[in-house]
């Protein structure tokens, strides 16, 4: 569906029913909460993107966390992965503060906008490929609606593949001419799009330090530095 704007497209997204399993557990998990979240309201619909609709940086991720984006209804706010992000992007200047707890929490972005390729949190983290074939229109929406983009970041193999399929790189590319996912790895694309890559902000990656602070910092100075030349 061509949708005309942000709003239209993450309207659609919010209402979503598209994947049982998803739709299940996401209200199962809004329903059960975590110990430290009783008294909380979970959000436990899709998740939209978030940040400035001029955005030139376009960060994508994986998929909500359970009892972080399904809870609070933005992404990488109300679990670790938020102390990583959110704290990156404010040392660079592309957020106004350095944590993310809440939609009313007064977080704002300047040049950058975040989305995901699952929308859903899903079971273990591991959205299946139907489930992600699923989401693949609302990210394809996402970067036609972006035109201002001129470097994405993508985090972690999943979302990697996933921009390359909804930006049409992954079928014009053979498999030879497609950029490879590794981190830190600054790709130019025929357009004039930069790709980059880092490691998903995971507990798996960050405790066992396959991802250090100063890996993912080093990253987003590369990021600054590149939308910084853009015209």
């Amino acid at each position: 569906m061509p949708y005309r704007s942000l709003t239209a497209l993450n309207r659609a997204v919010v209402s979503c029913r598209a994947c049982p399993r998803l739709v299940e557990y996401r209200e199962e998990i809004g329903r059960v909460k975590r110990r430290a979240f009783r008294d909380c309201h979970y959000w436990a619909r899709p998740v939209p993107g978030f940040g400035d609709p001029d955005a030139r940086l376009l960060i994508v991720g994986l998929a909500p966390a359970a009892h972080g984006a399904n809870r609070t209804g933005r992404m990488f706010t109300g679990d670790y992965r938020n102390n990583w992000l959110y704290e990156a992007l404010h040392r660079i200047g592309f957020a106004n503060q350095a944590t993310s707890t809440a939609l009313d929490d007064g977080l704002a972005l300047t040049d950058c906008y975040i989305t995901a390729a699952a929308r859903c949190a899903p079971p273990e983290n591991k959205p299946t490929r139907e489930e992600l074939d699923a989401c693949l229109p609302f990210l394809a929406a996402d970067l036609r609606l972006h035109e201002r983009v001129g470097v994405t970041l993508v985090l972690g193999h999943v979302a990697h593949r996933r921009w390359l399929e909804a930006a049409g790189w992954w079928d014009r590319l053979s498999p030879r001419e497609r950029p490879r996912f590794t981190h830190g790895a600054v790709d130019s694309l025929p357009d004039g799009m930069t790709l980059m890559c880092s490691y998903h902000p995971s507990l798996q990656n960050t405790n066992t330090g396959r991802l250090t602070r100063r890996m993912w910092n080093a990253v987003f100075r590369k990021a600054r530095a590149l939308v910084d030349r853009l015209a």
